[in-house]
């Protein structure tokens, strides 16, 4: 049997994990880490060990390298109901057998076999995707030259507009003090990257202690497609917790200024996915969490000058993951360059 070389086998494994997002249906990895083995064994036996391996798998299975000629990968492509016992006393124990029985494999027992399930379990809503399951897929690289000069950019973006809108900040903290009675900034705790919370500052355009069961009943029905056209925005329109000086704010998009600080201590970008707040997350579908575990999240975005408001929560995912796939300086440039057109509009804001 043939064995897939690293750069198929992580293509293979990535149209896998994006199968199981949108069916729901599990699937598992299985690793063998023969790098020990390395130093006593060549290439070719490497291999031959490989093919051993997977002439004991299925026929769905796929057999390749998950690094060359040192981890080989298995994926499991349809568990039917297995588990991580079954797969451990099953399939890693085939394994274990077949090197022990390998004469190249001498010291077999110090291979390490792993075995890593997606979804891992999907009662943990903000469990983050298991790295190895994406590590080195997409053009991963989370410290590579890309990510650092994006950082930057927040940095000295979110400096320049802290200085610049000072004033601004001192006069809508006076209306906001001079109108209801409360703080000026909003705190919420929402999702970030890979799962973290952190939190989220807005200028309060909101009456205080009021009841969030508005807004949950309506991420609900927002993600699960229930509202009709007439209420199908992202925004909740003539909200009744809403004050009027919060009104102009939300619609000016003015109460998203103070997301500047969040910019500059890390939690945040200047362009991404905007934070769901967590009882939102947690009505998520599996494919609805990459917009948020895989990249940081932003004050702009390409939803926010793509239609805002006006677009379907499912539209907006799909606007987020395309960003994802092709972010690079000069996409976060366009972005914010639009964004103040956008928010002049008004457009889709409420």
């Amino acid at each position: 049997m043939t064995i897939a070389d690293e750069s198929l086998f992580k293509r293979l494994l990535l149209l896998e994990r994006r199968r199981a997002e949108r069916s729901g249906t599990r699937f598992a990895l299985m690793l063998v880490d023969m790098e020990e083995l390395g130093s006593k064994i060549n290439a070719g036996t490497m291999e031959e060990i490989g093919r051993a391996i997977g002439s004991t798998m299925r026929e769905t299975d796929v057999t390749g390298w998950y690094r060359n000629s040192a981890v080989l990968g298995v994926i499991l492509t349809t568990l039917n109901g297995a588990g991580r016992q079954t797969l451990e006393s099953v399939v890693i124990e085939r394994t274990r057998a077949i090197l022990s029985r390998h004469s190249a494999a001498a010291g077999a027992e110090h291979v390490w076999i792993s075995c890593h399930i997606f979804p891992d379990d999907e009662n943990v809503a903000r469990k983050p995707t298991d790295r190895k399951f994406s590590a080195g897929l997409n053009g991963d690289e989370p410290e590579g030259r890309r990510t650092t000069l994006k950082r930057v950019v927040d940095v000295s973006g979110s400096v320049v507009a802290l200085l610049l809108l000072s004033p601004v900040f001192f006069s809508i903290a006076a209306l906001i003090k001079a109108t209801s009675k409360g703080p000026v900034f909003f705190k919420q705790r929402r999702i970030g990257q890979a799962g973290k919370e952190f939190t989220f500052l807005k200028f309060r355009s909101m009456h205080v202690n009021n009841d969030p069961a508005i807004h949950q009943e309506y991420v609900r029905k927002l993600i699960s497609q229930e509202l009709t056209e007439a209420d199908g925005t992202y925004k909740i329109k003539n909200d009744p917790r809403v004050t009027a000086i919060g009104r102009l704010l939300r619609k000016s998009s003015l109460d998203e200024l103070p997301q500047f600080i969040n910019v500059l201590k890390g939690d945040m970008s200047l362009v991404g996915p905007r934070p769901p707040i967590p009882y939102e997350f947690e009505n998520y579908s599996l494919w609805h969490r990459r917009r948020i575990l895989e990249a940081k999240p932003g004050l702009t975005g390409v939803w926010q000058v793509s239609g805002r408001s006006r677009t379907t929560f499912d539209e907006m995912v799909r606007m987020d993951l395309r960003y994802i796939r092709e972010q690079c300086l000069w996409l976060d440039v366009k972005i914010l360059f639009k964004t103040p057109l956008a928010v002049l509009k008004g457009d889709g804001a409420y």
